[in-house]
């Protein structure tokens, strides 16, 4: 008979935020995982609490109050305002297990994925990464993370039943950012910090940030994407033309990037990035769930494939069969025709 593990000193819903230089970064992302940590925390009868790193940033703590979060546990020192693996993973990991959350939640960008198998690893715990949805299990009152697996052709459930805190990151654009609630009210703690540079091999001699032009996609409100099907020359002009007359951003799938037609940071789907527009085109893509899984959660859904029984029309709100050479040049038109009209 294997003996059951008490868990019961455990308790609360810990999410991880991301700033850079005194603002919010990745914005959307931590205040989707706010909204998901909320929910679960709900379920659970426990709080929530946000977990804010660096320097000059309290003024944040109550934006993430009214986003969701029941209390903020600060930790605002000069050593902190660029991240740093090693302070970072040592203060989180003190908090931890002093005051042992049941689950503790980051994000899956560049620093989450640093810092998150740390953070597991120091808590002897496991960390399920990658997650595009999570929950309670109403009957045991543990998380459940589901992720895709194998190449994206299932979707794994996976639970942490013996060690804690429980630990996921999640995918950026899958989840709803809530509400922001003015009249909410919640409890700020500041933490008092002892990070000694000495000791850290780690030093940072300068940061800049990347400079690009154009909007993020995951910011964009509409987007029209490109598949092989739709990705000649010519058809790939119409789209961008397209694009144009609907103030739309370009985006596309794996084999559109790997033809050049365009960069790597448009990629939509598991290996690139997770959109939730209010309207989302899709020409010319067949929909296999390595691309669907990045644009499922968009508002209004456009398919257009010259075949019937292409699997996008699965995700499809509208859905036009034919070929988009010819159907995307009478779109433009009749958009033209509606804007001079009005």
């Amino acid at each position: 008979m294997t003996d059951t593990k008490d868990f019961s000193d455990y308790k609360g819903v810990w999410v991880f935020i991301e700033q850079l230089d005194g603002d919010l970064t990745r914005t959307t992302l931590s205040l989707e995982m706010l909204g998901e940590g909320r929910k679960l925390a709900d379920k659970l009868g426990t709080e929530l609490v946000a977990f804010l790193l660096g320097h000059n940033v309290k003024k944040l703590a109550e934006e993430l109050v009214h986003y969701g979060a029941d209390k903020v546990l600060l930790a605002d020192d000069p050593a902190l305002a660029n991240y740093r693996t090693g302070h970072y993973t040592d203060i989180i990991c003190k908090e931890a297990l002093e005051r042992k959350p049941d689950i503790l939640l980051v994000g899956a960008s560049p620093v989450g994925r640093d810092l998150a198998p740390r953070i597991s690893y120091r808590l002897h715990t496991g960390c399920t990464a990658d997650c595009t949805l999570l929950d309670i299990d109403e009957e045991k009152k543990i998380l459940v993370s589901t992720r895709p697996a194998f190449g994206g052709n299932v979707m794994a459930t996976i639970l942490c039943p013996d060690h804690r805190p429980q630990m996921s990151t999640v995918r950026p654009g899958v989840m709803e950012v809530p509400q922001k609630d003015m009249a909410r009210k919640g409890e700020v703690i500041d933490l008092k910090v002892s990070v000694d540079d000495a000791k850290d091999p780690v030093k940072v001699l300068s940061s800049r940030k990347r400079e690009h032009s154009g909007i993020n996609i995951q910011e964009a409100e509409r987007i029209v994407a490109v598949g092989m099907g739709a990705g000649d020359t010519h058809t790939f002009a119409k789209l961008e033309e397209l694009a144009k007359e609907l103030d739309a951003h370009i985006g596309g799938t794996r084999p559109v990037v790997e033809a050049c037609l365009i960069t790597h940071d448009c990629q939509i789907g598991q290996t690139g990035k997770t959109v939730r527009p209010e309207l989302y085109i899709a020409c010319g893509i067949s929909g296999t769930v390595q691309h669907t899984t990045g644009m499922s959660g968009a508002k209004t859904i456009v398919a257009i494939n010259k075949d019937a029984n292409a699997e996008i029309f699965n995700f499809a709100h509208y859905g036009i069969v034919g070929d988009a050479s010819k159907i995307v040049p009478a779109l433009i038109e009749q958009i033209r025709s509606a804007k001079a009209v009005n």
